[in-house]
């Protein structure tokens, strides 16, 4: 059998290597003097084993994004390791090159942390002076108040540098680097024509990226990309995305090459590219028009023209342009929705990704969550496997845990109902009915948001092992349900919610004494009088009550607390039942044998009662289609 998408495991070298750095203690060293850590002197490592432990522990690469809590104090500790970085990036970290104290005084520290970085003093003591292996430098978002010059004036052997969003009022300095410099990043920052001309001289550049998301007076002429294309040789990555063309660069259609979509320059239907020596293998051409046309000369594009364009976004943004991969989620979302997901495997990593690297950001998580419910529906679900499948319930359950909001709940909800229940969610068991809980704490949660929470609690607890109901019943399960259909009786409204929590009662307390003690205990004997006296008519109502109270019957111990003449009294009126079938009658009757058996009356053996529990097909399936009205959301 073929395997299926996303199958492949983790290598042993990897796993071996992330288990032994993470319990160094217990693999290979010892304690040593003064602290330190030290190799046993039996252990014995081939020298492949040994690089791979080294690059991986020792402090070569060093990759911070957005960690906005960073002081100047983090600057003095990078300098500890001058000597051994060659990969170092802050993007995002401002507040890193501030120092506490600076400017207006405070009057206390809470003050001073909410301060504004463009308040506080930048700290003019750091120097990159002695990081001479540093040779990838990522600085995006550096303020304006600190001198990019005279920060990378002391690195010599700079290859890479990403300067995204970076004021350069003074560009020339960049020619320091001229000959060494293989990769420049300039997203978001503002161009000018001196710029150009100082880029243009970079001639060991391979990669260059100057594109952007906001709006900008620069124009992107033919002139320009022209200029960029016959200075820059050795070009084999390009990014000009959100650019604006001032004039036409783009060859008309009736010029156009004949044939398939072709690479080759000389084909290029765009001016510039056909004086290329060979394709690029990337070209970025996201939010422009430039990405629409038929030949373009490169192996890799971003765009939104079709698919392949928008996962090649997705891939390329997602780490440090948000707010780009939160566009091409949200093409890749119709794509889904509306026609069909041609490389599914793909597709679901680089959204898992994308939700992983972005745990609070709300446009990635609602578009992304979305996204996840197309792309795990029935219509794909014979192409993934179990490993897979088991990666998008992880982090959906992320999403509900450390964002909670309403769409995105709503949304991940909809994403766990794609999945087989309670099978797939076994492996999760106790922390997704922990969030679902929790969803449903509010009595005044979002309908929609109520109504799929406990469809997916009901169908987690049907046809489970009573451990796990015990389990559930243990983090208040019953209470929770109880409390929304005190809610519902307030409201008196007997809906979905209301026949749900009735539903998902008799299921937990098949066959679990504990659990029909908590419904006796939390006054439920009460409730379903009120519910019985609000709602006479509602027969799938009765039928889930008296499932529910013919379980409670079937333990001994619980009998006497139902021997009571009101109790008697509605049982034996419930006989007489005119529902559907005989169920309501039936477990009336078996809640009354119970109890007479309770008194000594009956002879033999008492009446099993009937839970959602036994598969015996005597009741529908739990899980109910769910109701149109719940709409997806993505905006």
């Amino acid at each position: 059998m073929a395997a299926k998408a996303g199958d492949n495991p983790d290598s042993l070298m990897a796993l071996t290597t992330a288990f032994c750095l993470k319990n160094l203690r217990r693999t290979m060293c010892y304690l040593g003097e003064r602290n330190k850590l030290c190799l046993r002197s039996d252990v014995f490592l081939p020298s492949e084993i040994c690089d791979k432990l080294v690059n991986t522990y020792d402090l070569i690469e060093l990759h911070l994004t957005y960690c906005n809590n960073l002081s100047a104090s983090s600057l003095r500790t990078l300098t500890r390791f001058r000597q051994t970085l060659v990969s170092l990036s802050l993007f995002g970290c401002s507040r890193i090159f501030y120092r506490k104290g600076g400017a207006p005084l405070v009057c206390d520290e809470e003050e001073e942390e909410e301060r504004p970085a463009s308040r506080q003093a930048p700290d003019t003591d750091f120097s990159f002076q002695g990081f001479n292996r540093l040779r990838l430098l990522n600085l995006g978002g550096l303020p304006e108040e600190v001198d990019a010059e005279a920060l990378l004036k002391p690195l010599p052997v700079l290859t890479s540098l990403d300067l995204s969003g970076v004021p350069l009022p003074k560009a020339a300095f960049l020619a320091h680097w001229k000959e060494r410099l293989a990769s420049l990043v300039l997203y978001n920052v503002d161009l000018s024509e001196e710029l150009i001309n100082t880029v243009v001289e970079l001639g060991h550049l391979r990669h260059l990226d100057i594109s952007r998301e906001r709006n900008s007076k620069f124009m992107m002429t033919r002139k320009i990309l022209t200029a960029i294309v016959q200075g820059l040789v050795n070009l084999v990555s390009l990014d000009i995305s959100g650019h604006i063309m001032l004039d036409n660069c783009i060859v008309p259609h009736f010029e156009e090459a004949m044939g398939r979509p072709s690479i080759e320059p000389c084909k290029s239907s765009i001016y510039p590219f056909q004086e290329l020596k060979r394709p690029l293998q990337f070209l970025g051409l996201y939010n422009t028009t430039l990405c629409n046309v038929t030949h373009i000369p490169a192996y890799k594009v971003t765009g939104s023209k079709n698919e392949d364009q928008v996962l090649n976004a997705i891939e390329v943004y997602t780490e440090f342009r948000p707010e780009l991969a939160h566009r091409a989620i949200n093409q890749l979302f119709d794509i889904a929705r509306i026609q069909h997901c041609s490389q599914l495997l793909r597709a679901l990593q680089l959204v898992i990704a994308a939700l992983k690297c972005h745990k609070y950001d709300k446009s990635i998580q609602v578009t992304g969550s979305a996204a996840l419910f197309y792309l795990t529906n029935t219509e794909y679900r014979s192409d993934q496997s179990v490993r897979l499948r088991r990666q998008v319930i992880q982090v959906v359950l992320n999403g509900m845990e450390q964002y909670q909001e309403v769409t995105v709940q709503r949304n991940c909800c909809l994403t766990l109902c794609n999945f087989s229940i309670p099978e797939e969610l076994e492996f999760q068991y106790g922390r997704v009915n922990l969030l679902l809980l929790k969803i449903l704490e509010p009595v005044r949660q979002d309908g929609s948001i109520q109504r799929i929470a406990v469809h997916l609690c009901n169908a987690l607890v049907c046809q489970v092992d009573n451990h796990h109901k015990e389990a559930v019943g243990m983090m208040g399960f019953v209470k929770t349900m109880l409390n929304l259909i005190k809610k519902k009786l307030q409201d008196r409204m007997c809906d979905q919610v209301m026949e749900f929590s009735w539903s998902a009662l008799w299921n937990i307390t098949d066959e679990t004494p504990d659990n029909c003690q908590m419904f006796l205990n939390c006054k439920g004997m009460s409730l379903f009088l009120d519910c019985l006296k609000e709602f006479p008519d509602k027969q799938e109502l009765h039928r889930n009550m008296l499932g529910l109270l013919g379980n409670v019957a079937e333990v001994r111990a619980l009998r006497p607390q139902l021997l009571t003449p009101q109790f008697i009294s509605v049982f034996s009126n419930l006989l007489d039942s005119k529902a559907d079938g005989i169920e309501v009658s039936y477990n009336a009757c078996g809640v009354l044998s119970h109890v007479r058996w309770a008194r000594g009356v009956g002879h033999g053996r008492a009446t099993e009662g009937h839970g959602h529990g036994q598969d015996d097909g005597s009741y529908p399936e739990l899980g109910r289609h769910l109701p149109p009205e719940y709409q997806l959301q993505i905006k």
